[in-house]
């Protein structure tokens, strides 16, 4: 896939604005590792061209991923659900993970790209008032783990849509159980998703 200069300049430019101003080395090369493997269709998003709906942060990105871990081997996700990459349960072709899969990087980062578009979907449709860059990613990292049904449908969201910012706050503690046990590396999670939804 071939850019004009000035659309990478317009890709990059918007990158740096929904990061706080400056790009890491590490996020100029997985930017550029995006691009490489993008279709029209994902370029077309990235400069903006019919697209109304907000989207993760790289700052975003960065905390999901250190929440999920990269693992090229499919796991067990502790309840029973096999995962791949940063997280990802089904592939882009609608094939779910089983054991014994693998992948390399690029294709987890390949698949995590294709993931994150589902979970914008689901917090630009299910959220109906004006939310901040930090409270978009908080709230997509949150739809990451416990799926884009249960978030439409969460106490949170309720919550938020009719404007208690506070009280949609508190809701992140709510989702610290796995297999019903509650988890410190969940409760971990929805902490620092909490933090950055209240910047």
């Amino acid at each position: 896939l071939c850019l004009k200069e000035s659309e990478m300049k317009q890709i990059f430019d918007f990158l740096r604005k929904i990061s706080g101003g400056t790009l890491t080395q590490k996020q100029v090369d997985a930017t550029n590792v995006v691009i490489a493997t993008a279709t029209d269709s994902t370029v077309a998003d990235m400069l903006g061209i019919a697209i109304d709906q907000m989207v993760v942060s790289l700052f975003g990105i960065d905390l999901i991923c250190g929440f999920e871990g990269l693992c090229l081997k499919a796991y067990d996700d502790g309840v029973g659900v096999w995962t791949i990459g940063f997280g990802t349960t089904v592939y882009p072709n609608g094939i779910r993970v089983k054991k014994g899969d693998t992948c390399t990087e690029a294709q987890a980062k390949a698949y995590m790209v294709y993931d994150l578009k589902k979970f914008e979907s689901a917090v630009n449709n299910a959220v109906t008032v004006p939310l901040n860059q930090n409270q978009f990613d908080a709230l997509v990292s949150l739809t990451y783990n416990i799926g884009p049904s249960a978030f439409s449908k969460s106490t949170l969201v309720k919550k938020l849509n009719a404007g208690d910012i506070r009280g949609a706050a508190e809701q992140f503690d709510v989702w610290v159980n796995a297999g019903g046990k509650r988890m410190q590396g969940l409760v971990n999670r929805r902490a620092k998703e909490n933090e950055v939804f209240l910047k």
